[in-house]
């Protein structure tokens, strides 16, 4: 049975829950559907104090999910060696551990397998110094394991709720009305423009017209916009337009898109459709296909235990141990959270110590909060 109709309006409805954040409840519940599972979430997870801060989440006990938050997000073996993967890659349980160490390890065994939950599909949308924020749909037993086509159809939509979340935090309001969204969004910090298909500007806040007039990032020759940075306005220009054929056309271009300005400052962009479901108000209202929001970009941060594997060339299991000691404790504590025998735990600490040099395992803990202080170069 073809796919194509559920992801039309799947797709519909991720770029509406941008505008409204209630909408993201719906969203999970259809991504679990389209790709096959019985609970989604959108959580952030920070790899260096081991927790997690739930924003979305449905077909979850709320129970096991305050559990995760309390406890259980600092026994995940997943974490921190997820963070290492890139922004957008589908990734399963099996790509980040063996299948035969998670079913070992507390987390499995405590929080997974009493809830009838053996695997996990996925995307990491977005990462800072410190976290990351992926999508995760979880299978079930009746499910079975992650399969291609359940990666191929987390690809497909993963794109799309990434550009949702970025232009969420742009726009940072609880609902913006789609048929006033020009006036709502007037004061907003970034640089807003409404374009058609042709990158016509019917519409700018005042940051986006101070940007024009500034002439560094932006211009608008004869009403429409244009990237100062040539290859950039490329990408833009082929994203207007296939705003105007609609949502599922606009695919992954367009997505924090980098701009480079004239005086070598470095923009970020993000182009939200406005032709389907919702948004369509907007289009309606102002001729337009198109929201794209420009703001300065921040910097790329490496999470700060991606920089200490690389520096000390870190097994994932070595790096799993040494976060076992730095958050639970002793050899006895982290043999029994991360389901392996003392004696292994005791090799990979070897392992540790001549690869950074440490002596103690309080030296480990010691470098790595010097990693998660972001003053230490």
């Amino acid at each position: 049975m073809s796919d194509s109709d559920p992801l039309l309006a799947l797709i519909g409805d991720i770029y509406d829950a941008a505008l409204d954040t209630a909408l993201w409840p719906v969203v999970l519940e259809k991504s679990c559907a389209f790709v096959g599972g019985v609970a989604a979430n959108l959580l952030a997870q920070d790899s260096v104090k081991k927790s997690a801060a739930r924003f979305y989440t449905w077909g979850d006990d709320p129970h096991y999910t305050q559990l995760y938050i309390d406890k259980y997000a600092a026994l995940n073996p997943l974490f921190p060696a997820a963070v290492f993967f890139p922004v957008g890659e589908v990734i399963s349980e099996a790509d980040i551990i063996p299948r035969e160490e998670m079913q070992q390890s507390r987390f499995y065994k405590e929080w997974m397998k009493p809830q009838g939950y053996i695997d996990m599909v996925g995307c990491i949308l977005e990462k800072s110094a410190t976290s990351v924020a992926p999508l995760t749909v979880v299978r079930h037993e009746r499910n079975g394991y992650v399969d291609d086509e359940a990666r191929r159809r987390m690809g497909a939509i993963a794109p799309h709720v990434r550009r949702a979340i970025l232009i969420g935090k742009v726009i940072d309001l609880h609902k913006v009305e789609a048929a006033a969204m020009a006036d709502t969004l007037d004061g907003l910090a970034a640089g807003m423009f409404l374009v058609d298909a042709t990158a016509r500007i019917v519409h700018a806040n005042a940051a986006g017209h101070r940007m024009i007039a500034n002439d560094k990032v932006l211009r608008a020759a004869a009403g429409r916009i244009s990237a100062v940075d040539p290859a950039a306005d490329r990408t833009l220009q082929e994203t207007f337009a296939a705003c105007g054929i609609g949502d599922a056309a606009v695919g992954e271009r367009g997505i924090a898109l980098p701009l480079s300005a004239s005086d070598g400052g470095l923009y970020v962009a993000h182009v939200l459709p406005l032709t389907s479901a919702q948004r369509r108000h907007a289009s309606i209202a102002y001729a337009a296909v198109a929201a794209l929001f420009v703001r300065k970009a921040g910097l790329d941060a490496h999470s700060p235990m991606e920089a200490f594997s690389r520096k000390f060339r870190l097994t994932a299991m070595e790096l799993r141990v040494l976060l076992a000691i730095v958050n639970v404790g002793g050899v006895a504590e982290v043999a029994e959270s991360l389901g392996i025998g003392e004696g292994t735990v005791r090799t990979h600490l070897h392992h540790l110590f001549e690869k950074t040099g440490a002596r103690r395992q309080v030296d480990l803990v010691t470098l790595v909060a010097g990693f998660a202080n972001p003053l230490v170069e």
